[in-house]
């Protein structure tokens, strides 16, 4: 394992630059492996700091660092935080005038940057790469590098041309960084950069922090509203299945006297940048959305991500709940999900372009997500096992909270893995259903299987009950799931002992229930009961005013537990000032005066 020692100018970066005492947990091994020339893969969850582990190596290293990043929005900002912490760091994008392009590359080229943000669209044309080519880079870092697999959940064919990157530039080291890659994924990354070597580095992918619920939908409107009501004031984001929705959604939040703005592909670009961006500077605002509100949406205080409709699959789910709760305080991701939405999921795959085996494996994804909705164990564990996680239960999801009712399932559970193994361990759920209840398909008579004990063994249940059955199996950790096949299931060691008749298995039979929306824990983090509320307020009031000056989010100037330390420490002086939290020497030199000034006014 690498490390850095006390005296390592990386340490000093991290202090004087960005204004941290100490790293978060992986950055230091990630960042030393950089420092030390290797290429590496890096998952962090959302908010644990993945960006400064690229962006200390190029402020230590000699020589530019670009960083592939998918959308301008997250490079503008990005940018523009890295500037007022005092880095020289560029951008170069379709929203900028070819004179602001051209003076921005002048002064990359003059050796003046040391980080260059850029899309892969414009990074792999040939006459940048060819000037580019002409430069000394210290490591070219991608960001978002899931988009670059096909296993992933948000695959952009544009990010396949960066796997000509290691051909290019064969003597700079790769570095990808991503929240959102299961296994499958993280093979496919390393194999088109890095040609299956580097290192990789897995963090975690457990957002503590984060709430998680889910109901059935009985009323969504009624269900939404409910949920808004209770957190009048708070950023937050309701994600809709499609663009009509997301209309009707905001129209009905803003009737009921919410700040609501709806953001999908059928917006003309200008009108989807405008509402973005008061999103992103306004507090309170709720953002009613399709997907196309997705990557690159970095504002730490959204307080939760409402899902009107199921998401496409677990690693969507765990990419768009992610960006609530980015500053670390508690915040809530809840899900809605009906029958309708299961079909209509099934549809979008089966229309989708992909080759038959592209279509198996959507639908698979699709399977582990439904049966993380109806799991009657602690939803962190099932969410955190799909990505080959282990964990106690969290404490803080509906089912730890307010567990279901449920029934003894020994019985059908041993029926249903007595099945799985008769056949071989390698047939679909469907399969299994048709052949407990005694089905008398092609394809049973075919392989013989209506001659096996299981043939016929569930006829009393009926093919919905079987398959809730088989996922809550799959969610529960007695069966597994092969993705990345062909869907077939099979036993686990867990699955294994209870078809001995060792342990027990309970399920949900209705997974409806008659659960309203739950109320809300009412959490706050122990430094905010200690800050001065009229202070902190000023001082959040002061953020708006500065970020808006520069045109930029109120976070990139401070974030809220900057504000909250500065409200608990009053600091009377630079010195002091300096000592808060996420205050580096160019945020003394240009932020001191002002709050110190309105520190002062609460004596």
């Amino acid at each position: 394992m690498l490390s850095l020692s006390p005296a390592s100018p990386a340490r000093q970066v991290l202090r004087e630059v960005f204004g941290y005492d100490s790293f978060r947990p992986g950055q230091e091994e990630v960042i030393a492996t950089i420092l030390d020339g290797q290429s590496v893969l890096t998952v962090m969850p959302t908010g644990s700091g993945k960006s400064l582990c690229f962006q200390i190596p190029a402020l230590v290293r000699d020589g530019l660092t670009l960083v592939v990043s998918p959308l301008v929005a997250l490079m503008e900002d990005q940018v523009a935080a890295l500037k007022l912490d005092g880095v020289a760091a560029e951008t170069i994008n379709s929203s900028r005038d070819r004179e602001t392009n051209v003076a921005a590359w002048r002064r990359v080229a003059a050796g003046t940057v040391r980080l260059l943000y850029i899309s892969p669209e414009r990074l792999m044309t040939g006459r940048m790469l060819a000037a580019l080519q002409r430069l000394p880079l210290a490591q070219i870092a991608i960001d978002e590098a899931h988009c670059i697999s096909r296993w992933g959940p948000s695959f952009r064919p544009e990010y396949e041309a960066l796997a000509r990157l290691p051909e290019l530039f064969p003597a700079v080291p790769l570095s990808a960084f991503t929240a959102t890659a299961d296994a499958a994924t993280r093979q496919d990354i390393a194999a088109k950069l890095f040609n299956g070597g580097g290192r990789s580095f897995v963090t975690g992918f457990d957002r503590p922090n984060i709430q998680l619920a889910v109901e059935l939908q009985r009323d969504g409107k009624r269900q939404l509203l409910d949920f808004v009501k209770a957190r009048a004031g708070e950023s937050g984001i309701v994600y809709c299945l499609s663009r009509k929705k997301t209309e009707a959604m905001a129209e009905l939040l803003v009737q009921h006297g919410f700040r609501a703005l709806p953001y999908h592909a059928g917006l003309d670009s200008a009108q989807r940048t405008a509402n973005q961006n008061v999103f992103m500077t306004d507090p309170g605002i709720i953002m009613v959305a399709t997907i196309a509100f997705g990557m690159g949406i970095d504002k730490p205080d959204v307080r939760y991500v409402f899902h009107a409709n199921l998401p496409a699959n677990m690693e969507a789910y765990y990419q768009e709940l992610g960006r609530a709760g980015r500053d670390g305080r508690p915040a809530e991701a809840f899900m809605l999900y009906a029958l309708g939405d299961i079909r209509q999921r099934r549809m979008f795959i089966e229309e989708d372009d992909g080759d038959s085996d592209h279509k198996r494996r959507e639908h698979k994804r699709l399977d582990a997500l439904i049966a993380y909705c109806e799991t009657a164990r602690c939803r962190r564990q099932v969410l955190l096992s799909y990505f080959s996680e282990d964990s106690g239960p969290c404490g803080n999801c509906d089912i730890c909270l307010n567990p279901p009712v449920t029934e003894d399932g020994f019985e059908v559970a041993r029926h249903a893995l007595d099945a799985v193994v008769q056949t071989g361990q390698r047939f679909g759920a469907a399969h299994i259903v048709d052949l407990l209840r005694g089905g008398d398909t092609e394809k049973i008579r075919s392989l013989g299987h209506d001659r096996l004990a299981a043939h016929g063994r569930g006829r009393d249940e009926s093919k919905e009950t079987w398959r809730s059955i088989l996922r809550q199996l799959v969610a529960a950790d007695y069966l597994r799931l092969d993705i990345s096949g062909h869907g077939g299931l099979s036993l686990t060691e867990t699955g294994a002992a209870l078809l001995q008749g060792q342990g027990d298995f309970r399920f949900r039979r209705d997974a409806a229930g008659k659960a309203g929306t739950r109320a809300r824990k009412a959490v706050e983090t122990a430094e905010l009961a200690d800050a001065d509320a009229a202070l902190l307020a000023a001082l959040k009031a002061l953020r708006l005013t500065l970020a808006k000056e520069r045109g930029v989010p109120a976070y990139v100037v401070f974030g809220d537990r900057s504000l909250i330390d500065m409200a608990r420490r009053r600091p009377s002086s630079r010195d002091t000032f300096a000592e808060v939290f996420g205050v580096g020497e160019a945020k003394v030199r240009d932020f001191a005066e002002p709050f110190l000034e309105a520190i002062a006014k609460f004596g």
